[in-house]
């Protein structure tokens, strides 16, 4: 049985919903999921232009369902990259990162302000790497 632990040391400021080292050991199955952006069926962006929050949501809603796919849920995942073409949308990212991840199941997460995402209008990018039973 795969065997996940979360630690936030002592030594490092409390991280605010995320966890600093997320350690597995045992047999298990590692997945990566490629970066989601907030792209509805027919591959077109959600929300109105700019829309920061619609297109985060979107992307964590697609994640959740690539997830789906090979019987994961946002519990099993232990690493998330976030990249945010402006970076003052850090406050409604938290919001929505929050309302999806579980506050006991928090991965270690990297936040990075990029100038522009490879899809034209795209604000926001996340990709994963979940950890499950073999």
């Amino acid at each position: 049985m795969t065997k996940v632990r979360r630690l936030n040391p002592a030594t490092l400021a409390k991280p605010p919903g995320y966890t600093y080292v997320v350690e597995t050991t045992g047999p298990g199955r590692t997945v990566y999921l490629a970066g989601q952006l907030g792209l509805d069926l027919d591959n077109n962006l959600v929300g109105a232009p700019g829309d920061f929050r619609a297109q985060c949501a979107q992307a964590f809603e697609n994640l959740g369902l690539a997830l789906a796919s090979v019987g994961a849920t946002f519990n099993d995942v232990v690493k998330i990259n976030n990249y945010l073409t402006d970076i003052s949308h850090i406050g409604i990212f938290r919001e929505v990162r929050d309302s999806f991840l579980d506050a006991q199941a928090q991965p270690a997460s990297t936040t990075v302000a990029i100038p522009a995402l490879a899809r034209p209008g795209a604000l926001f990018e996340i990709e994963a790497v979940a950890v499950l039973p073999a």
